[in-house]
């Protein structure tokens, strides 16, 4: 009805839109990306998601507004601390969070420490680390989960050690998307 208070999932999408109007520079995927990973979410039923490169939080908050449907939770990892402000900031705002946790710090000290099984990884971080990125949460994913990557399409020559990889790994069936620019691997262990 007219009047009526915006749904949770209608201020989530208020906010990200407000993100993109005032937050440029930020190398986030786009809304139709967004909208793809949130599927993608949901399409496994992941509880454990695992971000690495969490920039303002854009991409985190598309895969919480799926998170509160599936009854999970978003770790995500971010070296930059203004990067890492600007989305704690982002994830208050969007409502979500009570369900992130948001770590500042360098992914391939914190890949090391890090608990898993996670039931998605989504790698959107420095281009020439995915494939230690890789190396070093395949062993966390669970059975039947994914490893997502962004830029496959728009930045491929400094992760061509990781595409060959996802290509080759006989533990990974991967298929590419391009929902949006960047174009995505989605990497399903067997």
């Amino acid at each position: 009805m007219a009047g009526d208070p915006p749904s949770t999932r209608e201020k989530i999408l208020i906010h990200l839109e407000a993100m993109r109007a005032a937050e440029r520079g930020m190398m986030n995927v786009a809304p139709s990306e967004g909208e793809f990973l949130a599927g993608l979410v949901k399409k496994v039923d992941a509880k454990r998601v695992l971000e690495i490169g969490t920039s303002n939080g854009y991409s985190g908050i598309w895969m919480a507004s799926a998170l509160r449907e599936t009854g999970g939770r978003l770790t995500t990892l971010e070296i930059d601390d203004g990067r890492h402000a600007l989305a704690v900031k982002n994830f208050r705002a969007a409502g979500v969070a009570d369900i992130v946790d948001s770590r500042l710090t360098d992914a391939l000290q914190e890949l090391t420490r890090i608990e898993g099984p996670f039931d998605m990884v989504f790698i959107d971080a420095w281009k020439p680390d995915y494939f230690k990125y890789l190396q070093l949460v395949l062993p966390k994913v669970r059975p039947g989960g994914v490893i997502a990557a962004h830029n496959v399409t728009s930045s491929p020559g400094p992760m061509s050690d990781f595409l060959e990889a996802i290509k080759t790994n006989p533990s990974l069936r991967t298929e590419f998307a391009t929902p949006g620019p960047g174009g995505f691997s989605v990497s399903y262990k067997k």
